[in-house]
Order: C-alpha cells, then structure tokens, then sequence
C-alpha cells in the first residue's frame, strides 16, 4: 500500500483509493490476552498480516461510553489502563501508537448527525491497544478511538457507523472491539482453563448470532433483546454488543463474512470475531 502521505491532497482530506478495506469485530476478552500468547492473540497476529497494511485504524471500543460521541484527536494517545486486579506486568505495557489529528477531523466532518467532538484527553483504553498491539506491534499506524453514547439505542449506532463508509475506500481500518456474549456476573471462574465451555445459552445466543450476520439480517441484531430469552443473560448491558453493530453497518452487498476465534470462554462470554470485506 501506497505511504501515509499519498492519502492526503493539499487540502489535508483524506484521498480514496481502489482498494477497499475490510472492517472487523474483535472479541477482546480478558485484558490478559494483551500479553499473553494463545490461541487467539495468534489469530490477531495473523489477521494483521493477512490484510492490507492499513492508513490508520479506528476503534469503537466497549470501554469509552460516553454522552454523545467523540473521537480522539491528539497526535500521540496514552495508553490507558483501565482495570484493576491484574499482574503489574500488564499495568507495565505502553503501545506508544501515534494518533492523527487530520484523519479527526475528516471523521468530524463525515458524521453530520450527530456532530462529533474532537477529543484531547482520552487515549487508548484496553479494548483497543490489547488487540491492536497484536496485530501491528511495532506501534507504526496511527490510532483512533470513537466512542459509543451509551444515552443512545442500538439503532442509532447502527445509523451513525453507516456514515463512515467512505474510509474503507481511505485506507482506514475499523474495528469494533467488545464480545458478542458478555455476562461477567456468570463467568465460571473455575472453568477458564476448560476449553471452549460455555453455557447452552451462550452458545444457543453466539449461534443465533452468527446466523443473523451470515444472513445480514442486521434488523434483528439491531432489535437484539427480541431474539429469545437468553439475549438477556447473552447482553446482561450492551456495552460490549454495540461494537458489533459499528461493523454490520459497514456491510456492502459484495462483502464476504468470515467468523474468527469462534469459542466461549468461562461460560458465559464469546470470543467469536467477524471480518467483512
């Protein structure tokens, strides 16, 4: 792919290319996995190195809720460490990602509705760095988080994602970052290392799930507590379901699906991934 600079004319706006990206949702998990080498951090390894190398990327993580919706704009995003608990090893990382105050501004200028805030103080928080730190370690692309209001329903992600087409065509990766199955209160703590358990209603939801997304029958999804009863123990919050919609929204009709990391972790959380395109 062409350097960093080609995508910009004298204007700074962002330049569209042939080639379009894919977008991605990435079951992140436990924030352990960003310095642990398994079975699905491999994945994110190599999913970095199948597609093309990227202009920038842009995150929608669960874990920046905010009222309305921003995007970082700062040149060089802090690492953040949002959780506790955890070995001093993980609180250690720093992914030094540069951001870009120019692709911000792009962004802001491509969702009219609602309007976005350029946001100075945020960074990247471990729905983000965790992953992408696997697939482009050497901290050479530039970053962006958008953030999610968490004010707002499902269809109004599903609506606001859709404006940012375009950047598939500019080089820029977008990735939405959560689990599709996430009920932390009925983790099964003493069957992690089990693999691939998983309650019947999480894995009856993680299947009706990709059902839903192999027939892009995004209406459904978007009106996701109405599937059956177990959507309710599958999304307990929909935090970490909103990403997803980030992502369906991105779908053209030509785009392939495939599914990633397809597998259930403590019982009642999916690490299953999706790329499109």
């Amino acid at each position: 792919m062409s350097n960093i600079n080609s995508f910009y004319n004298w204007s700074n706006s962002l330049l569209e290319t042939d080639q379009k990206m894919p977008v991605l949702f990435i079951g992140h998990g436990s924030p352990m996995n960003a310095i642990e080498d398994n079975e699905f951090t491999k994945r994110w390894q190599k999913m970095g190195q199948e597609i093309p190398k990227p202009r920038a990327v842009v995150v929608v993580s669960a874990h920046w809720l905010t009222k309305g919706t921003a995007v970082t704009a700062m040149s060089q995003p802090k690492t953040i460490h949002d959780f506790g608990g955890f070995p001093q090893a993980l609180f250690d990382v720093q992914y030094p990602a540069p951001g870009d105050p120019n692709l911000a501004t792009e962004i802001q200028k491509l969702v009219t509705n609602p309007s976005l805030v350029l946001d100075h103080e945020w960074g990247l928080d471990h729905g983000t760095w965790s992953v992408v730190k696997h697939m482009y370690p050497n901290a050479d692309i530039p970053v962006l988080q958008l953030s999610i209001d968490y004010h707002k329903p499902a269809k109004y992600h599903y609506e606001l994602a859709k404006q940012l087409l375009s950047l598939r065509k500019k080089g820029v990766l977008i990735i939405g970052s959560g689990n599709m199955v996430h009920n932390l209160r009925m983790v099964a703590w003493n069957k992690l290392s089990e693999p691939e358990f998983g309650y019947d209603w999480a894995l009856e939801m993680n299947a009706i799930f990709k059902e839903k997304i192999s027939t892009r029958n995004h209406s459904d999804l978007i009106v996701y507590e109405k599937l059956n009863k177990a959507a309710s123990l599958a999304i307990p919050t929909p935090d970490h379901y909103y990403p997803l919609l980030y992502i369906l929204a991105l779908q053209t009709d030509t785009d392939e699906v495939e599914f990633f990391n397809d597998k259930a972790v403590g019982g009642s959380l999916t690490m299953t991934s999706v790329k499109i395109g």
